[in-house]
């Protein structure tokens, strides 16, 4: 069996056909993404010159990590051929328990363990629900979500709960050497995402299962095992986003989160990922962030008015489906 890497769907040797390379497709479609980030970035330093101040650039990346680390879980499903709707949900639950946790105990590290906890608890719940439940991952997930923000309101009361001890804060409001905690830990998922991705029996069985899962399942392995793990990723990378974005604000809200899911979704496919699945990148998820969050702050900059800036964003999010669908053409 051969397993796909991204730059060849599976080939199982039962009764299928030979594998097409598509190598120079996908380093087309990755080379789109960088391409079109540059050329963005070239757009608004002219347009402004306080844009490639160290400052301002390093603002970006604050703004999108948050995003950036939801959408590398959302990019794992996607490569299966699945959906996650539910992480703005989860988001908002994982951050009110766990604000509440600390405040109880002064325990920074109870609320790290509950936060996290429930996020995975939640990615767990969905991938069942999804491989031996067979719900659909879009229905699935869209009443994962709002269970999760209904608990979320319901435990709260609608009231936010805030002042949290700094050891709580350190992952959203800390800083080593100068450089922000915001920007440290997505540095360092995304590079251990990639060696999992690349380098990794796991990460060849998750394109795989994107590619042609009946396939894969043929050859003895376990497919369902895997989109549980999967999902369950996502559950962490969710609850590690929980923790950025409450520490970063110093508060636990109910209402968090909201629009998240399709601003992950948007940062996967803007980065050349398949929401047929079995294609896509790492680097490329982080690319199409980060293209979001420069739209987003170069328009601040040229103070564009914001309903504005969700047609832009809108805009290219239609562009990156249609690529990408012309693409498998």
């Amino acid at each position: 069996m051969k397993f796909a890497t991204g730059n060849q769907p599976v080939n199982s040797g039962v009764g299928s056909a030979p594998s097409v390379n598509l190598l120079p497709l996908n380093k087309l479609r990755g080379m789109g993404s960088l391409i079109a980030l540059i050329l963005i970035m070239v757009v608004f330093a002219v347009s402004s010159p306080a844009f490639l101040q160290i400052q301002n650039l390093m603002n970006i990346i604050v703004q999108v990590a948050v995003i950036a680390v939801i959408a590398a879980g959302a990019m794992f499903i996607i490569l299966t051929g699945g959906i996650d709707l539910s992480v703005g949900g989860v988001l908002a639950l994982a951050g009110v328990l766990s604000a509440s946790a600390v405040r109880a105990t002064d325990s920074a590290t109870l609320g790290i363990i509950v936060c996290l906890g429930t996020a995975v608890l939640f990615g767990l719940l969905a991938g069942l629900l999804v491989t031996y439940g067979r719900i659909p991952p879009f229905v699935c997930t869209l009443g994962t979500m709002s269970i999760a923000r209904g608990i979320a309101f319901v435990y709260s009361g609608g009231i936010p709960i805030s002042g949290f001890p700094d050891a709580f804060r350190f992952a959203g409001a800390g800083e080593v050497a100068g450089i922000p905690m915001m920007v440290i830990i997505p540095i360092v998922i995304y590079v251990i995402l990639y060696f999992v991705l690349v380098r990794t029996p796991f990460g060849k069985i998750v394109y795989a299962i994107g590619s042609n899962e009946e396939a894969t399942r043929l050859t003895g392995i376990d497919t369902l095992k895997y989109k549980l793990i999967v999902y369950s990723l996502a559950g962490l990378l969710t609850g590690i986003g929980a923790l950025l974005y409450v520490g970063r604000i110093n508060s636990g809200h109910p209402g968090s989160g909201i629009g998240y899911e399709l601003n992950a979704i948007a940062a996967v496919v803007i980065g050349g990922t398949s929401l047929s699945g079995g294609r896509g990148s790492i680097i490329g998820t982080v690319i199409g962030a980060l293209i979001m969050g420069v739209i987003s702050n170069g328009l601040n900059l040229m103070n564009i008015d914001p309903y504005f800036q969700s047609i832009v964003l809108g805009t290219v999010i239609v562009f990156a489906v249609m690529i990408d669908q012309h693409s498998q053409k």
